[in-house]
């Protein structure tokens, strides 16, 4: 893949700028026009062009990757956002990214490891995917009684976490031909169809019927909240028993790609453009063209147009696709329900580049902080993560420095930035206030850690906001199971689809690849969609 890069304020595509300033396929119509090149976006796209269509990603940033993207600073290299990765070292796997990868024929070198600290009220202490190290930790904090609950929930949560994967996302898809890619998986999930019926609910449900023990329970309300954004009565069951089946299997071990998630976008960016699709990026969307009720392409910032023959996908959230919609176009009900999906708080941020000398030998990959459970897992600040992925792969700073992502995640209330100047002092007071529990925590796991910074970066709501195109600077819905389901894929608008966190359950990367993913099989033909199945392992 050639450099990425924007100057001025014309469009790049793959490194080379287009006459005229002008994107290199203004003048012919695509297939299928994507906004946004977020991992759902990117998974929508690549797919797309494996089947065979002509296909025109849209982004608005400089940098392609979405809440995804890497960045440079001082030659220390910083993820934008995702931390934790699992099931993408290796194939065939139930991460709907994993299968991605595999259907486009693209990969990185990935790094494993296995353990991460924890900074809890109980205490300090490290552990590990795989069930038998944490019913360690539960008898030293907890004792006999605890582990039996836990043991006891694995044998629950074992029918369920099979439950979960007997149907491969990729086989899924939203018209007819479902009863062909996913008939097939029919016989293997009817073994399964009462557990089914229990993971639509709150894992919460499931929860309450077998643990009792105050720690285990906080425990798993911070899993759901890492996973969904919401804690055990609000996440629906059926990503708890995804992550069951992933975390808690024989020899697990958790990923990082090497390179940073950049790598992983620019995998997904090669897989697009080495079937002739097109990455433009600060080609920012203003508007989504529709005639006769149908859509048929987009308009950028400065009037140029790009037209689609089969369809255009919105990659951006619910309510910033919805804002790209012209009026009249829909029903003033369908733009409020879209409008009034309830949202995760926000983000702060901690970007640092660091000296390395001396540090401690002992030092983890990841670490995550809760300062007090009786506030509730999504109280503000009460959650803080730490990722210094520097320590499994050198290649992301200088010999002898490291790079740490600190970050609240999506805890931090987006009515406190609301309406303030990034350059005014006031904000930057504010910056500097709301960031301190950060630093608190990264204190008491590197005590000089301030002294030891070459390179320092904040990031609020309002970065999310701007850098990412977000919303509030939000995360993605935060729709409680059992009260609500996720916007449609499809809308009333013949031609436009949706991709991306607002459409799938989950904030993190295997669900915003499932909907891009669902997306491209419904607009391919059933036979090319059975083909990709085979290709990656999933049906004979």
């Amino acid at each position: 893949m050639g450099k990425l890069e924007v100057r001025g304020q014309g469009y790049w595509v793959r490194g080379q700028r287009s006459a005229n300033s002008e994107p290199a396929n203004s003048q012919q119509p695509t297939d299928i026009v994507i906004i946004g090149s977020g991992v759902g976006g990117l998974s929508c796209a690549a797919m797309l062009a494996r089947y065979g269509f002509q296909v025109t990603v849209c982004e608005s940033h400089s940098i392609p990757g979405g809440a995804a993207h890497g960045f440079d600073r001082n030659g220390f290299k910083f993820d934008s956002g995702p931390s934790l990765y699992s099931g993408l070292s290796y194939s065939p796997s139930p991460n709907p990214l994993r299968q991605v990868l595999d259907a486009i024929g693209e990969d990185i070198s990935w790094v494993n490891y296995d353990t991460w600290g924890c900074r809890l009220p109980e205490g300090d202490f490290d552990t590990s995917v795989g069930a038998e190290q944490f019913c360690e930790v539960l008898g030293r904090l907890r004792g006999e009684k605890a582990i039996a609950e836990w043991r006891k929930l694995q044998r629950v949560m074992e029918p369920l976490a099979s439950a979960a994967i007997a149907l491969p996302p990729a086989a899924v898809r939203l018209d007819l031909g479902a009863a062909i890619t996913v008939g097939q998986f029919i016989p293997s999930m009817a073994q399964h169809f009462f557990d089914v019926l229990k993971l639509t609910g709150p894992f919460s449900r499931i929860m309450n019927e077998v643990v009792e023990d105050p720690f285990i329970r906080n425990w798993l309300d911070l899993l759901c909240f890492l996973l969904s954004g919401l804690p055990a009565d609000g996440t629906i069951a059926a990503e708890v028993a995804f992550m069951f089946a992933d975390w808690y299997r024989p020899g697990v071990k958790l990923d990082y790609p090497v390179g940073g998630s950049e790598a992983l976008v620019a995998a997904m960016v090669r897989g697009l453009e080495k079937r002739g699709g097109q990455l433009m990026l600060n080609a920012h969307v203003e508007e989504i063209l529709v005639e006769r009720g149908r859509a048929i392409g987009v308009r950028l910032r400065g009037g140029k147009e790009i037209r689609a023959r089969k369809a255009v996908v919105s990659a951006a959230s619910v309510w910033d696709t919805i804002k790209l919609v012209p009026s009249g176009s829909v029903s003033q009900q369908f733009r409020s329900q879209r409008q009034a999906t309830p949202e995760c708080d926000s983000f702060m941020h901690l970007h640092l580049g660091i000296d390395g000398a001396g540090l401690p030998s002992d030092l983890a990959c990841h670490y995550i902080s809760v300062n007090d459970w009786e506030k509730g897992i999504s109280a503000p600040q009460n959650v803080v993560l730490v990722s210094i992925p520097s320590l499994i792969d050198p290649s992301l700073a200088p010999p002898g420095k490291h790079v740490i992502h600190v970050y609240t995640p999506g805890n931090e209330p987006y009515k406190i930035w609301q309406g303030r100047d990034r350059r005014s002092e006031e904000y930057a007071r504010l910056k500097e206030e709301r960031s301190q529990v950060m630093w608190q925590v990264l204190e008491k796991i590197i005590p000089d850690i301030r002294s030891r910074c070459e390179v320092t970066l904040v990031g609020t709501p309002l970065t999310h906001e701007r850098f990412l195109r977000r919303h509030r600077g939000s995360y993605g819905p935060a729709i409680e199971a059992g009260k609500g389901i996720f916007p449609s894929p499809t809308t009333p608008i013949p031609g436009l689809l949706c991709c991306g966190d607002s459409t799938f359950p989950g904030i993190g990367l295997p669900a915003v690849a499932a909907s891009g993913m669902l997306v491209a099989n419904t607009l391919a033909p059933v036979e090319k969609h059975l083909e990709m199945l085979k290709d990656i392992g999933v049906r004979d």
